[in-house]
């Protein structure tokens, strides 16, 4: 056999779903097989800080240790407040990188600001080093829902109907923006910040007291609001893998075990109820996947994402919600699920996600970057 990938995993984030990044560590630790891969762990703290662990022969004993706090007065390799040379270094496969052998390939386990939306992909850009997942645009229009759902809008892609606006608009003119929200949305309806995921933020607002209230708790984790009308609905996903010729998985559908689908039905309870495949018919299982084929390509995905839509109640009608590029792989997490329903296990997935690493990596050297070819 060969020599091992040497795969750097990356983990944790300066995010409120740093504790969600930390499960899906956990889970994709347990499910790669270490006859192929030399693990080496980068662990970001909640402040920033990049800690690198040695070299794993198999996967932690419990999601504790993923934090690589210093054990009995060991000191653990730190990247110091985090100049880009260094870091890259350990990254690229200098001296400092997991024993000296060069990362081959990066699989960024980081959901949500810093790490989900772009930051993280153009770091490993500048560091000319395949990584999992989608690239700098789509990671960017992905996570930021204003600017997905004006992508879907020329698409013509069929979205619920919202609103948006910054703090500095709010501030100057709240009335304004309630009154817009009360005629467009009506009650009740839906608060998010624009760029963060796994429901952080969000709240449901049934009257003008709550609405305001939870724009206010919105801005807590950023500086645009999108507010969106309230549709009776169920709630169907369905899973992309692939880069430029993706793969659809069979439709999943999940009952909340709360009000809405929020942190502590995704993450915490495991009351929710998931059904893969969903019970649809089949013309709208084919609606699902051709709308989600459309999605992924509109933002210029690659590797994995899980596209979320709203099958109204009422009348059948989809609506995209949307893109999610590093979607959660937890136990009870719809992505491998999904794909586990569709025939592909767990281990094949994630050989499947580097491989698709890879042949991304590739594809981009062909590109000439330095406008050789011209003036």
């Amino acid at each position: 056999m060969g020599q091992k990938v040497h795969l750097g995993l990356i983990y944790g984030g300066k995010s409120g779903e740093h504790d969600v990044s930390l499960r899906t560590a956990f889970a994709v630790m347990g499910e790669l097989d270490y006859a192929k891969y030399e693990i080496t762990p980068f662990y970001i703290t909640r402040l920033g800080e990049w800690r690198v662990g040695s070299m794993l022969g198999g996967q932690p004993g419990d999601i504790d240790e993923l934090r690589l706090e210093p054990v009995d007065g060991a000191p653990v390799p730190v990247v110091p407040d985090l100049p880009l040379a260094p870091l890259l270094d350990r990254l690229a496969g200098g001296t400092l990188a997991g024993g000296g052998q060069p990362i081959d390939v990066v699989f960024p386990l980081l959901h949500g600001t810093f790490g989900e939306d772009g930051t993280i992909q153009g770091l490993l850009e500048i560091a000319d080093i395949p990584y999992v997942g989608a690239g700098v645009l789509a990671s960017a229009a992905g996570m930021d829902k204003i600017t997905m759902k004006k992508i879907f809008a020329y698409e013509g892609l069929p979205q619920c109907v919202f609103r948006y606006f910054n703090r500095a608009q709010w501030e100057k003119d709240a009335s304004f923006f309630i009154m817009e929200c009360e005629v467009a949305l009506g009650y009740p309806c839906f608060v998010k910040p624009s760029n963060l995921g796994s429901s952080v933020g969000i709240s449901k607002a049934k009257t003008r007291e709550e609405l305001i209230a939870a724009i206010d708790f919105a801005f807590r984790f950023d500086r645009r609001v999108i507010v969106e009308e309230f549709v009776d609905a169920r709630e169907i996903e369905v899973s992309v893998l692939g880069n430029d010729d993706p793969k659809i998985s069979v439709p999943g559908e999940i009952a909340p075990s709360n009000e809405f689908y929020d942190y502590k039905a995704k993450y915490v309870d495991g009351k929710s109820t998931i059904h893969i495949p969903a019970n649809i018919p089949n013309k709208t299982a084919e609606a699902v996947r051709d709308m989600a084929l459309r999605a992924f390509l509109a933002i210029d995905g690659s590797g994995l994402s899980r596209v979320d839509f709203f099958l109204r109640k009422t009348d059948g009608q989809l609506f995209v919600n949307e893109v999610n590029t590093m979607p959660g792989f937890t136990p009870i997490s719809m992505y491998p699920l999904m794909w586990k329903e569709s025939g592909l296990p767990y281990k094949d997935l994630l050989d499947k996600l580097i491989d698709l690493a890879f042949k991304r990596y590739a594809d981009r050297k062909t590109i000439d970057f330095g406008g050789s070819g011209g003036n």
